[in-house]
C-alpha cells in the first residue's frame, strides 16, 4: 500500500467555542478509529498555533532563527495523519471524510518511498 500524507489547514486566530470544536473533537475521533479498523491509520497530529514555530534559515553556514511562520497567511498546517492506502481515490474518500469531520481544508499527497 502506499502511504499519503493528510495535511489539515485551519484559519490563524482563536479556535472554535468548546460546543463546536468538541464535536469536531468527536467527530474525528470516529474516524481516527475507522481508519484503525480499515488498517489505514499509521499516525497522526496536532500541531500548535503557526506562532509558537521557529523558521531555521541557513545564513552562510550559520543558523538564522526567526519566530513564527515562514510567509504570511489566513491559513497554517494544524496537523496531520499519515495513511496507507491502495490508491490515491481510496486516500481522497478518506480525505473527503476528514473534511466533513474537521470542516476544514484538507490536502493530500503521496508520501515518498
Amino acid at each position: 500500500m502506499k502511504r499519503y500524507l493528510l495535511s489539515v489547514y485551519q484559519p490563524d486566530g482563536d479556535p472554535p467555542p468548546p460546543a463546536v470544536l468538541d464535536t469536531i473533537m468527536a467527530d474525528l475521533g470516529v474516524l481516527n478509529g475507522e481508519l484503525r479498523a480499515a488498517g489505514a491509520w499509521v499516525f497522526s497530529v496536532g500541531l500548535h498555533p503557526a506562532g509558537t514555530a521557529t523558521v531555521v534559515r541557513d545564513s552562510d553556514g550559520d543558523a538564522l532563527l526567526t519566530d513564527g511562520p515562514f510567509t504570511e497567511g489566513k491559513e497554517h498546517l494544524g496537523g496531520f495523519t499519515v495513511i496507507a492506502a491502495p490508491d490515491l481515490d481510496a486516500a481522497l474518500g478518506w480525505a473527503a471524510r476528514m473534511a466533513r469531520a474537521t470542516t476544514l481544508p484538507i490536502e493530500v499527497r503521496p508520501v515518498r518511498d
